[in-house]
């Protein structure tokens, strides 16, 4: 299986600002970050906030440029001619991709027309699209601020698969979920990568969720991978002490000792 995206020792780096005529020193969010992703697979991200996670997202969609090392994505020989980005991401946030007085319907349409220039078998396609991420029709007709914080999330993941991406990242999209929301999700997320073959990106503070739904996790701690393998590797056998503390967090294990202690590297 053919790798879509390789990433090479990549480094972002910030510069501070002056405080009292003098020069703050750099600050590094990413160092020397390393993986291979292949096609068809979905990789998990894991980490605590302000670790890199988002910031990692936003280099691979070329949001914001890296400092050093290389990445290469791969994509098909159609997007070269595609004027619309063979990476998308589905933010935290829904109101940083979606319109908040558009109307649904009109957003689809308009991602689908971008990718096909077409609008032969428009509204075949709409429905297609809206049942894959189970949004209801009626919802099409509504602007953004009429829906829920869920309905959102799915609209704007229709407006994402309606440019059939060849790379999806998810950023953080479980959180603020209760239990039954985040399984609905889950099952959804793995339905699309099976259905569209769309190689997908899943970011999240939560390893027992990301073991549910990637095949490979990279786990990341101050800007660093620390730890990478399969899912089912990370969760029964990890090996890097902030791994095992990520776990112990999910399954409400740490104790007062432990959170003191990392509180204290803050």
């Amino acid at each position: 299986m053919s790798e879509l995206l390789i990433a090479e020792n990549i480094c972002y780096t910030v510069s501070r600002s002056k405080l009292l005529g003098r020069q703050k020193p750099e600050k590094e969010i990413l160092k020397n970050i390393s993986f291979h992703l292949e096609r068809g697979k979905i990789l998990g991200i894991a980490g605590e906030s302000g670790c890199g996670k988002t910031t990692l997202a936003k280099v691979i969609t070329g949001l914001i440029p890296y400092t050093s090392g290389k990445l290469i994505l791969n994509y098909s020989e159609e997007w070269k001619r595609n004027r619309v980005s063979p990476v998308q991401i589905l933010f935290q946030n829904n109101s940083e991709i979606l319109n908040p007085f558009r109307v649904i319907d009109e957003i689809i349409e308009e991602a689908i027309f971008a990718r096909t220039r077409t609008k032969l078998n428009l509204q075949s396609e709409k429905e297609r699209i809206s049942g894959s991420v189970n949004l209801p029709e009626y919802l099409l007709n509504r602007k953004g601020f009429e829906l829920s914080g869920g309905e959102q999330q799915r609209a704007a993941l229709a407006r994402i698969l309606a440019v059939k991406p060849e790379l999806l990242i998810l950023d953080e999209p479980f959180s603020a979920q209760d239990a039954e929301s985040q399984l609905n999700l889950l099952n959804l997320f793995k339905q699309i990568n099976m259905t569209y073959g769309i190689t997908t990106i899943c970011i999240s503070h939560n390893v027992n969720i990301l073991r549910k739904l990637c095949d490979e996790i990279i786990i990341m701690y101050r800007g660093e991978i620390v730890e990478k393998g399969t899912s089912q590797k990370i969760y029964s056998q990890p090996e890097h002490p902030y791994t095992k503390f990520l776990m112990k967090a999910d399954n409400f294990e740490l104790s007062y000792d432990e959170l003191k202690a990392e509180f204290e590297k803050l």
